[in-house]
């Protein structure tokens, strides 16, 4: 299998029967061209509404390409992203759709929309979208419980109890599976202190063959690679993306 980084949370993998593309936006590196030629069948998910990982874009493939199945989660339907008749299946956490060559079940997030869990050719893959301890910089040595006021989100946050919400979806995704041939995960530097924590407590629940970061661009691709040193006590394989376009055999 060859998995291509698109940009931000949005890859191509491109199995020996078909092409998934997961959570696209934009295509730098101008990728999707030349998959658009190819016979093999294209699925196309998107996790959630939000900007950075759903793209209208999308739909104009099967303009150029008749084999196309759009696996989309409910809320860009809820938001008013695309029109009910857009999508194969609008998919909420629980949601399960296959066929003949893939099965995709949609977990949760700890934000909108969902993760997904997608098995293809004996393999397992996960992409996260956006699950993750999105505050774990405020889990500090000192913090001992309680809200407290985040000046950049405006609101008061609870971290501790954020963080049990984010174990509590790992949990249930333990009860579909224990493993990932390959894992598609936010490791994103503008969290600040303890932006690997939540990919860190992912790795300790699953056995991961290939850890690939994402969610990266604000803070560059060296911040991701923080997370080998961790991966590489833990047996893992590690991506260190170096650019737009650049893909990985596995």
């Amino acid at each position: 299998m060859k998995l291509t980084y698109l940009f931000h949370s949005g890859f191509v993998l491109e199995t020996d029967t078909c092409i998934l593309v997961f959570d696209y936006w934009m295509d730098p590196a101008r990728v999707m061209p030349g998959l658009l030629e190819s016979d093999k069948p294209l699925y196309v998910l998107a996790s959630h509404f939000h900007e950075d990982h759903f793209s209208p874009h999308i739909f104009s493939w099967k303009e150029q390409k008749a084999d196309v199945a759009y696996i989309l989660s409910k809320d860009i339907l809820k938001h008013r992203r695309a029109r009910k008749e857009d999508a194969n299946v609008w998919l909420a956490k629980g949601g399960v759709w296959q066929d003949e060559r893939i099965r995709i079940a949609a977990t949760g997030s700890t934000d909108s929309g969902v993760s997904w869990v997608v098995e293809v050719e004996g393999r397992r893959i996960f992409h996260a979208g956006d699950l993750n301890n999105w505050y774990a910089r405020f889990l500090t040595d000192d913090y001992r419980g309680g809200l407290i006021h985040s000046e950049e989100f405006g609101m008061d946050i609870d971290p501790a109890k954020e963080e049990k919400q984010y174990l509590g979806e790992l949990k249930n995704i333990r009860k579909i599976c224990d493993s990932f041939d390959l894992a598609m995960f936010p490791v994103d530097g503008r969290i600040g202190n303890g932006y690997t924590r939540g990919a860190r407590q992912f790795i300790e629940r699953f056995r991961v063959g290939l850890f690939v970061p994402m969610h990266f661009v604000a803070s560059g691709f060296e911040s991701a690679w923080r997370m080998k040193e961790f991966t590489d006590t833990q047996g893992v394989r590690f991506w260190c993306i170096g650019k737009e376009g650049e893909s990985i055999v596995f």
